[in-house]
């Protein structure tokens, strides 16, 4: 159950992301791709689901492993997060300060979903 509020959620997320980085390339003069808000939104996305999928993993375990999983979650995404921000920056050498934004919104859209779904699910399971 929890599995599917988790890609519904994140699909939404990603058609709103989607919709407003399109709205916002074509009617304002942002230097920004709109290829470059679907790559970056769809690699946020492949990193939200793999941590929330091992969260969710773990809401059926004993109290002992719901902890370790609920870490190796957070751990794995923010690693995940700082391999795309060193390719992103780093190796395609994206520096501009739409693109530094572009990264950031997103990071903290996603972010936000991430801790809201874990923090419902806890309080659900807690009651």
């Amino acid at each position: 159950m929890a599995l599917k509020k988790l890609i519904t959620g994140l699909l939404l997320l990603e058609f709103l992301l989607l919709s407003a980085g399109y709205l916002l390339t074509s009617f304002t003069t942002v230097k920004l791709l709109f290829s470059g808000i679907i790559i970056l939104s769809l690699c946020y996305t492949a990193i939200s689901a793999i941590s929330l999928t091992v969260f969710c993993r773990g809401l059926n375990r004993e109290p002992g492993s719901q902890t370790m999983h609920i870490l190796v979650a957070i751990v794995v995404k923010m690693l995940l997060e700082m391999v795309l921000a060193l390719i992103l920056f780093v190796v395609a050498k994206k520096t501009d300060p739409a693109t530094l934004i572009l990264f950031f919104v997103l990071y903290l859209a996603f972010s936000l979903y991430s801790i809201i779904f874990m923090l419902k699910s806890l309080k659900s399971k807690a009651i």
